[in-house]
């Protein structure tokens, strides 16, 4: 038996839901500031994924008074509160660097259609 195989089985979440490259999520992020604790909303569109099993990170990227902001979470964080997804993106790639440098109408993911 592999004990850290154990202890990460144990840590992961599995009560995700099914994120993709592309989707626009709402992260509820735990932001601790001395001795108070509260809860941050962080909302962009997801431009990679990587890693694997308990290591497995994300990173959200959104347009915050004219400057793009790019965020990375671990996806089994006990940080995260609670991922909203609220729109399922179209795409043919799995990683949307390519958005980094557009701007406007350009920057934006289609919607996939839901039948």
């Amino acid at each position: 038996m592999d004990i850290i195989r154990v202890l990460e089985d144990e840590q992961m979440k599995d009560n995700l839901p099914d994120l993709n490259v592309g989707d626009t999520v709402q992260v509820h992020y735990k932001i601790k500031e001395g001795t108070r604790e509260r809860i941050q909303i962080f909302e962009g569109t997801v431009i990679k994924r990587q890693g694997g099993g308990i290591r497995e990170t994300f990173t959200v990227r959104r347009l915050s008074y004219g400057v793009g902001v790019e965020r990375t979470f671990p996806l089994h964080s006990p940080r995260i509160e609670k991922l909203v997804i609220t729109r399922k993106g179209k795409v043919r790639r799995s990683k949307l660097y390519y958005l980094r440098e557009r701007q406007g109408k350009s920057a934006k993911v289609k919607e996939k259609k839901i039948y």
